[in-house]
């Protein structure tokens, strides 16, 4: 007679198969719980950035610009392309120079064909040392091809080139967004680039000052 090897396909009775199952449970539920301890906790999408101002000792020496626009003369370089938005931005803009106090005699606006143009044109007028600070403005939206990310390479670099080589501030006010309406909730850029612009202005300003002296 052949002797028969148990089988070791045979179920857990009953009782010990729940015990397990309750086991793995517990187990698995440990596991979540520790997971959940351990990743960061995402911040919501309008707080991204961290809080809190810098803060400088009171035993250095300071120079710090004011967005104050008062007998300083400003120039904005701003793409038609997507005039939309573009329009918008140069309307935020302008309210923000006039808070600051510039006066609307005093402000250049040299539109562009489009964000490439940007910098040639921010350059240009740098150049001509009649104003304090250059703002940029334009909306890049990005496409089906690769050409979103050279144009807004090329801006983004061209116009840090331009305040570099003439030491004239230039703001980067341009809009790099995956659709128009990112570009909608983002109109305030203008304005933001504009007391950029002013503050740096001023802090030239100030540091030329202390250094004549």
């Amino acid at each position: 007679m052949s002797e028969r090897w148990p089988d070791q396909s045979a179920k857990l009775d009953e009782p010990e198969a729940v015990e397990v199952a309750e086991a793995d449970e517990e187990e698995l539920a440990s596991d979540e719980v520790a997971e959940e301890e351990e990743l960061p906790q995402l911040r919501a999408p309008d707080e991204q950035h961290a809080s809190g101002e810098l803060e400088i000792p009171d035993d250095v020496n300071v120079i710090e610009g004011e967005p104050d626009g008062t007998r300083r003369g400003v120039a904005i370089v701003a793409s038609r392309f997507n005039g939309e938005i573009t329009n918008k931005l140069l309307g935020s803009a302008l309210a923000a120079l006039d808070e600051a106090g510039v006066r609307r005699e005093a402000v250049t606006v040299m539109p562009v064909p489009g964000a490439f143009e940007l910098p040639l044109a921010a350059m240009a007028l740098a150049k001509t040392r009649r104003f304090a600070c250059v703002v940029a403005l334009g909306c890049i939206v990005r496409g089906e091809t690769p050409h979103f990310d050279f144009i807004a390479s090329e801006a983004a670099s061209g116009l840090q080139l331009a305040a570099l080589e003439t030491g004239v501030p230039v703001a980067f006010g341009v809009l790099t967004v995956d659709m128009v309406e990112q570009a909608e909730a983002r109109i305030s850029k203008g304005a933001e680039a504009v007391r950029t612009a002013l503050e740096m202005a001023d802090a030239f300003a100030q540091l030329r000052a202390s250094a004549s002296r």
